[in-house]
């Protein structure tokens, strides 16, 4: 096993530099990427929280492992699908790297739409109560995001925009993506009608750090910043669980949380996904529907509860 080194990730404002922070390893002559690691990790991880909360709650645990083994794979199948579908342009002249899941490309809200159908097709077929699974099994869900996160910071991915603010974070210029590497703004074609991503693509270009001769880009570390706010919101569901007033409401909870913390984050990304046709991010669309829909949810649910017990 041969671990690939590679260039230094650097927090100045922290003093903090992690020098060769290696993308993945090779087993074999077999490139592994720590993003498909981590990823892997977070779901192990996910899954087992999620069963430790059936197991609180007294529900039975084996349920949980049959409903995750489908459901990790339809996730996955679901975050590539929505990412190629709002990412066609990328894929045109080489539709077979839709396959390529070590490369990254993966859209969260796919993942989460996958899992939520098939939670709905497992829960009829068991005749389990689908909002009962879906409360348990969100908060394994957020779990994985949590770490799976991580594996944008060894594919320096997912980065947001120009800062030199406390958690700034540098990244070495050659590891990061073409648009963001060229020494002339040829971006106007490509980013007609988004105006918003071209400046903050330029004004990264036109603030370089020099460490030591070699040049660095200097942005936010927005997968930092949603690994966090997932710790806090899993903290949150698991405290809130035992004062839900019906079931459905952790799930509605998880949604409305993870979509107003995405609609912060997502707000300094560079590497938006747009609407087609449109310059709004798509997953700031979904991240507000899904923040006023589940708040309505539980609104309309509690109101009625405390009619009929009226």
């Amino acid at each position: 096993m041969e671990m690939l080194l590679s260039t230094s990730i650097r927090f100045p404002n922290l003093g903090i530099e992690l020098p060769n922070v290696p993308s993945g390893i090779n087993v074999f002559g077999f490139h592994i990427a720590y993003y498909g690691i981590v990823i892997g990790i977070g779901m192990l991880a996910g899954w087992l929280i999620a069963e430790w909360m059936a197991k609180k709650t007294g529900q039975s645990t084996e349920i949980y492992l049959d409903f995750a083994l489908v459901a990790i794979v339809v996730s996955v199948i679901f975050t590539r699908l929505f990412y190629v579908l709002f990412s066609l342009d990328e894929f045109k002249d080489n539709p077979w790297e839709v396959f390529n899941l070590r490369s990254g490309g993966l859209m969260i809200y796919g993942g989460i739409i996958g899992a939520i159908l098939t939670a709905i097709v497992y829960t009829r077929i068991k005749k389990y109560s689908f909002w009962l699974l879906a409360d348990t099994g969100c908060i394994g869900l957020v779990t994985g995001q949590m770490i799976g996160r991580w594996g944008n910071f060894f594919n320096r991915e997912a980065f947001g925009k120009y800062t030199d603010g406390l958690f700034a974070m540098q990244l070495d210029k050659r590891d990061v993506p073409y648009d963001f590497r060229m020494s002339e703004p040829n971006l106007l074609d490509k980013y007609a009608g988004k105006e918003a991503a071209y400046e903050r693509i330029m004004e990264i270009r036109n603030n370089p750090a020099f460490v030591d001769g070699i040049e660095y880009i200097q942005v936010h570390p927005t997968f930092l910043y949603e690994s966090l706010w997932n710790l806090g919101l899993l903290i949150f569901l698991i405290v809130f669980t035992k004062h839900k007033k019906f079931d459905g409401e952790i799930i509605m909870l998880y949604l409305a949380g993870y979509g107003m913390g995405r609609i912060w984050i997502e707000g300094l990304r560079t590497d938006q996904l747009f609407l087609w046709g449109t310059s709004i991010p798509i997953s700031q669309l979904l991240s507000g529907v899904l923040v006023i829909a589940s708040f309505a949810f539980i609104i309309y649910k509690r109101s009625k509860r405390k009619k009929l017990s009226a």
